[in-house]
């Protein structure tokens, strides 16, 4: 699903069980060439890092702007199909309010469910496409399951902002953000249901920008 502001590469999803916390290690701030425009926005790159400084794949990023109302998706629409018995992708992430679809490309039939706090939901013994999509209405980390196929299994994370991406094979997501104030939100598989971290995020006027971020057992 394209997303304002961010630019993602496919991911592939590296599962661990161990439990995480997250810590900003530095913001780093280089000269952008042209001068930009007070209150312009500029392309910042996250890069996500764990604890030996080797780059975290398929981490959830996310910016919530200073003085930007916090507003559902209106119309937004996403889609989780299952292919080979697996979820494709196993990482989604959404704006709060966005309707996902749960198409079932294989010839056997699946029984998705969520009993994770942000949405419970089930979709019972189906194949195609549901009627109706599950609406994410709630800000969070959602757990998937097919209740016929155990070793089926996913992720939906929900944000209040328009503002996200993924991390790619190098631990790396690309969003365009204004200089302002503002809040990083961040979640990686290790993490379990746990929520998104929160943790400040300056931008500067003027200036192009790394954020680098430990990813911490």
């Amino acid at each position: 699903m394209g997303t304002p502001g961010a630019r993602r590469a496919s991911p592939r999803q590296a599962w661990t069980s161990a439990p995480g916390r997250l810590a900003a290690l530095a913001i780093a701030l280089g000269s952008a060439g042209a001068s930009q425009a007070a209150g312009q926005a500029t392309d910042w790159t996250l890069q996500v890092r764990d604890a030996t400084g080797a780059p975290v794949p398929n981490a959830a990023v996310a910016v919530e702007l200073k003085g930007q109302p916090v507003r559902p998706a209106t119309g937004a629409a996403a889609t989780m199909p299952q292919r080979d018995r697996q979820f494709q992708p196993q990482l989604l992430v959404v704006q709060t309010g966005t309707a996902v679809n749960f198409p079932n490309f294989d010839t056997v039939r699946h029984h998705v469910y969520s009993f994770s706090p942000t949405k419970k939901f089930e979709l019972k013994l189906y194949s195609g496409t549901p009627a109706e999509p599950v609406v994410f209405d709630k800000p969070g980390v959602a757990q998937l399951g097919c209740n016929i196929h155990d070793r089926m299994s996913a992720h939906i994370v929900v944000v209040d902002t328009p503002l996200f991406g993924i991390t790619d094979a190098k631990g790396e997501v690309t969003l365009n953000l204004p200089p302002g104030e503002h809040r990083l939100r961040l979640w990686a598989t290790r993490m379990g249901n746990a929520a998104p971290s929160a943790q400040p995020l300056v931008v500067a006027a003027g200036a192009a920008g790394v954020l680098k971020v430990e990813l911490k057992d």
